[in-house]
């Protein structure tokens, strides 16, 4: 639960399309959903932030406290976050800067906020940089859903853009060390957090939406469609299959420093491929089916 204080802030913001009074009147603030690393439970924070073109950024300061604050250990476990942002809402995912990227975004911050150098020099940790992301594909995804087949059109295109942005990240990371010339040690490009996050949040997102399926939305469905009920039941055997291909993901992208780019992008591609083609297959078993229920669901028969 937020404090009283941040419980308060939240709902100022929300009454007044994202605009609050008091201590932070006319500052940059925006409302972060995340998911408890241990709890698993969502939690809303006001945090400021400070605009980079158009890049969203965080800091971790916790006023300077000798520890990250506990939203920061939350999107260092899930990285997908819900950010509201005056009347926007929307979907991104909290990638940590590293090393040099870290300290010339830092500088800026302290630049265009100064208080946050003012926490610095009262630590010893170095304050993380947080870059909220929206997924490449964004523009693609509706904004809203009127039925069943529009919502999951939703997850599917977000998962995509996740894998999407997962292979981007990987193809530059193997350009800059390609790029290096010359004796030493090559330069760290300092996408090792970004693979990761964007990684942990597509494998997250996939076994929430696999496992309300398997949960709730098949055993429904094959109520109300026996002749399909094998159809359900060879998707659901088909999930353990992608959630082992998740897991050979996870541990490639884990090896990405010490891996032989071209088998890497092999094995990246073929199981990008399968995935993708598991989207694919739901997409065109289920959509048929799926369009004539409303979204959001509406109360049970008789409930009003």
């Amino acid at each position: 639960m937020p404090t009283p204080f941040n419980q308060s802030v939240i709902e100022e913001f929300r009454a007044n399309g994202g605009k609050v009074g008091g201590p932070f009147a006319g500052g940059d603030l925006l409302l972060l959903t995340t998911t408890g690393a241990k709890s698993g439970k969502a939690h809303t924070t006001p945090l400021g932030f400070v605009r980079d073109g158009g890049l969203l950024l965080l800091v971790g300061s916790n006023l300077g406290g000798p520890r990250h604050p506990d939203w920061y250990h939350n999107v260092l476990a899930h990285p997908a976050v819900d950010v509201e942002l005056g009347t926007e809402e929307f979907q991104a995912v909290a990638v940590p800067a590293e090393g040099e990227r870290r300290d010339r975004l830092f500088a800026r911050i302290a630049a265009a906020e100064p208080g946050y150098g003012d926490y610095q020099a009262r630590t010893s940790r170095i304050l993380p940089v947080v870059v909220l992301e929206r997924p490449p594909h964004e523009a693609a995804i509706p904004a809203a859903a009127g039925n069943f087949a529009e919502k999951m059109l939703q997850v599917h295109l977000w998962l995509r853009g996740q894998l999407q942005h997962v292979r981007d990240e990987t193809d530059a990371y193997f350009a800059a060390l390609a790029a290096h010339q010359g004796p030493g040690t090559p330069p760290e490009p300092g996408l090792g957090l970004r693979i990761r996050q964007h990684c942990l949040a597509f494998c997250d997102a996939l076994e929430f939406h696999h496992t309300g399926e398997d949960a709730h939305l098949f055993p429904t469905m094959a109520g109300h469609h026996p002749e399909l009920r094998e159809t359900f039941a060879r998707l659901a055997e088909e999930h353990r299959t992608i959630a082992r291909v998740q897991g050979e993901l996870a541990a490639l992208l884990a090896d990405v420093a010490g891996a032989d780019p071209e088998r890497f992008r092999r094995e990246l591609a073929r199981m990008s491929a399968e995935l993708i083609r598991h989207l694919e297959h739901e997409e065109e078993v289920l959509l048929p089916i799926l369009a004539g229920l409303p979204w959001p669901p509406g109360p049970p028969a008789g409930v009003r």
